[in-house]
């Protein structure tokens, strides 16, 4: 007597990679985290690597949390090590320079601009930081510089140092913004000593100061808005 076997049962289809998936639909169906694990090419022991890049892209805060850090920042902050940041910092600027070349770039029309710009980078900082905003001839932002990082309460800073990059990469405007980790972005006296010195040399070399917006936990100030920094003549 012939006994039939009972037929199998389909094996579940596995779940093309990453790489394939890319290949199939383009990378812009992956989610911003599976283009993060794409930088990262692989996981770790107990850890597949999609996991491992959800972990680390919610720990960054997120692609401008990842935009932030620079690739020192990246490697010790994240465990990269200095391929893997070096990789995510490249990327990342590239989408930058694709931005300006299209003149798809933020327009920084009000402080409220800056305000969206500068919250996720800076507002949770335990620390000081100076970054100037490069503008061109219409107030689209062409290139975002660091200028200085300080400690928990200053960081020093000479009005050359701010001007430096604005000089360097030609643009026709530009604005500061540095946050105060003490949580209130109420201008200090050196805050405002700074910013005028800033704005004679801008003056100077012919490229105006827009604005210098201050970062806080829940709010920011503007010194133009608030009449502490004249408007630049047309």
């Amino acid at each position: 007597m012939q006994i039939e076997s009972e037929p199998k049962s389909p094996s579940p289809k596995k779940r093309p990679d990453l790489r394939e998936r890319a290949r199939a639909l383009g990378v812009e169906a992956l989610r911003d985290d599976e283009l993060f694990a794409l930088l990262l090419e692989r996981g770790v022991e107990g850890e597949p690597l999609e996991e491992r890049a959800r972990r680390l892209f919610d720990l960054a805060g997120g692609v401008s949390g990842l935009a932030a850090r620079g690739v020192g920042a990246l490697a010790a902050d994240l465990g990269l090590g200095l391929a893997g940041a070096a990789r995510v910092a490249a990327a990342i600027e590239l989408g930058v320079r694709l931005a300006r070349t299209t003149g798809q770039g933020p327009k920084t029309s009000s402080a409220a601009d800056v305000e969206r710009w500068a919250r996720p980078r800076l507002a949770a900082l335990p620390h000081e930081e100076l970054w100037v905003l490069l503008l061109d001839v219409r107030n689209v932002v062409i290139g975002e510089r660091l200028v200085a990082r300080g400690g928990v309460h200053a960081l020093a800073v000479t009005a050359a140092d701010a001007l430096r990059p604005v000089v360097r990469e030609a643009a026709s405007a530009f604005v500061l913004v540095h946050n105060h980790p003490s949580g209130d972005p109420c201008p200090s006296v050196d805050d405002l000593r700074f910013t005028s010195r800033v704005s004679a040399a801008a003056v100077a070399v012919g490229v105006p100061l827009i604005d210098h917006v201050i970062i806080g936990r829940h709010g920011y100030v503007s010194l133009l808005e608030t009449g502490l920094l004249e408007e630049p003549d047309p």
